[in-house]
């Protein structure tokens, strides 16, 4: 491949030059009245100059003329003339430029076959060992997502509670000038008082923030190690082996997108998103335990015919 590239670049770089593409690169410029201007006059004054005192240059420059149909004192440019020869140039170049790089476009055949150490360590056991350990990195840290998850829905939960039982407390009972009365505060007040203490504390937890963030995260290296999981076994066999693990590994991203789009109508107060948002998590989390056996399976395997590093 690189003898071609050389011949060709070296045939196109030392091949004489278009007299066409010379010319067109000095050719000049004109006004809006259609004058040349006073520096380019002056220049072909002892551009003139030059050609009548040698003859070669003067032939040669006659023969370029001849070749493009230009005088010597050429009137008002031809702009659909002068963009065609322009075009013409660009074509002779396209065609080298596609000469040199025909060859590299005929060996990418080869490049798919990732195999045979040509990933270097790509291909080794090291890489390969990555997507089981951020996955089971990524697993526990999903449990601990779906933990402030319901942290921060039992802060929401635990003001209705409040409210409900509210309803129930009994007008405290006053004396016939109007005093209330000293008793002992009911079950139901102490429930009150227990369920106030308790969601002051969960509010100082920051679960809302917490939980948003962790989703945050597991959604962002979740996806981006769910497809590493399978660019990694790609490069090191060359082609995929669907399967139980590939499909669940599927299904997996394909919830975790789905219950991040949620996110704005939970934030809108609808309970019927909060639900399916829980759904979908839930069974996010039995797809991944259903990945632990055939992920191990698949691990003895890069054990076995992976080589470190």
């Amino acid at each position: 491949m690189f003898l071609i590239f050389f011949i060709v670049f070296h045939c196109w770089i030392f091949s004489p030059p278009d007299p066409a593409f010379v010319y067109c690169l000095t050719l000049p410029s004109y006004d809006a009245d259609g004058f040349l201007p006073q520096s380019h006059d002056s220049f072909n004054s002892s551009s003139q100059a030059t050609l009548q005192t040698n003859p070669k240059t003067q032939s040669s420059a006659s023969h370029i003329s001849s070749r493009l149909n230009v005088s010597k004192n050429p009137p008002i440019p031809n702009t659909h003339k002068f963009l065609d020869q322009s075009s013409n140039v660009l074509k002779t170049a396209s065609l080298s430029l596609t000469a040199i790089t025909l060859p590299f476009l005929l060996e990418q055949k080869d490049v798919a076959l990732a195999v045979d150490g040509e990933f270097g360590i790509l291909e080794g056991r090291t890489f390969a060992l990555i997507h089981p350990i951020v996955m089971v990195s990524l697993f526990l840290y999903t449990l601990w997502a779906g933990y402030l998850g319901w942290q921060w829905r039992r802060v929401r939960t635990i003001q209705n509670e409040i409210n409900e039982l509210k309803k129930q407390v009994k007008p405290t009972p006053v004396t016939p000038e109007g005093k209330a009365l000293e008793v002992p505060p009911s079950q139901v007040e102490l429930k009150i008082q227990q369920l106030t203490e308790e969601r002051k504390e969960l509010l100082k937890g920051s679960y809302r923030d917490r939980h948003y963030n962790a989703g945050s995260i597991l959604l962002g290296f979740g996806v981006l190690e769910a497809v590493g999981g399978g660019l990694n076994t790609w490069i090191r066999s060359g082609k995929l082996f669907p399967g139980p693990h590939l499909f669940a590994g599927a299904g997996i991203t394909v919830l975790w997108a789905l219950a991040a789009a949620l996110v704005p109508s939970m934030q809108r107060g609808s309970e019927t998103a909060r639900s399916l948002h829980i759904a979908l998590n839930t069974l996010n989390i039995l797809l991944f335990v259903s990945q632990i056996p055939t992920g191990f399976d698949i691990l003895l395997k890069v054990l076995e015919f992976t080589k470190w590093p």
